[in-house]
């Protein structure tokens, strides 16, 4: 379902008052696979963007093509903290050191994954930072083909809304999307982006 919003403040101190005493729904579902992304804000003009990266294309990757947050699966090696999940796969798939360059600002809800239309037992856990400093991504080119900076206001306006149509076993299928300069925002990262805009909007 398109959800709408009326443009509210997006500078980086109403987030930060906004997600303070917020505390995310945690899904726990024993022998689920578990996952987290990052999404990182930066503050230009009064307004924040929000950092995106289009996938690459990879013939195993169910998501391959899209645009998303960093982020990816959890390691054994990361312990019990998806934290570590999140900065980890940021650092490789973007070269941003959120231990370094970022300031934790709180979560979102978990998220169940879905995968050609039914869910799988995968859950996201999404994080949200303040970006320290004037970094610039680099993506690696093996998960990441490319990123882009969009602004949160965008999201708010009718020129942000679009639909994206996917083909599917000979079905043709319309899902709710945001779109910025050419890119197309759906599914899994348009539900958590929806979801941090119903956030601030409370």
């Amino acid at each position: 379902n398109r959800v709408y919003f009326r443009e509210r403040p997006m500078d980086l101190a109403t987030i930060r008052l906004r997600l303070q005493d917020y505390r995310p729904s945690i899904v726990d579902h024993n022998g689920y696979r578990r996952a987290a992304v990052a999404m990182i804000l930066r503050e230009r003009g009064g307004e924040c963007e929000a950092l995106l990266i289009q996938r690459s294309e990879r013939p195993n990757d169910p998501w391959s093509g899209h645009m998303a947050l960093p982020g990816g699966r959890h390691d054994p090696d990361d312990g019990d903290d998806l934290l570590r999940t999140a900065a980890r796969e940021t650092q490789e798939e973007v070269g941003i050191d959120l231990e370094q360059h970022g300031d934790l600002l709180g979560g979102l809800d978990d998220i169940q994954a879905i995968a050609r239309d039914r869910p799988i037992s995968l859950v996201i856990r999404p994080y949200i930072y303040a970006l320290a400093g004037d970094v610039a991504p680099r993506p690696d080119g093996h998960e990441v083909r490319e990123t882009v900076w969009l602004p949160l206001s965008h999201l708010t306006r009718p020129e942000g809304q679009g639909t994206y149509i996917r083909r599917l076993d000979g079905t043709a299928q319309e899902f709710p999307a945001f779109v910025y300069r050419g890119y197309t925002v759906w599914g899994l990262t348009y539900r958590m982006l929806c979801s941090f805009l119903s956030l601030l909007r409370e």
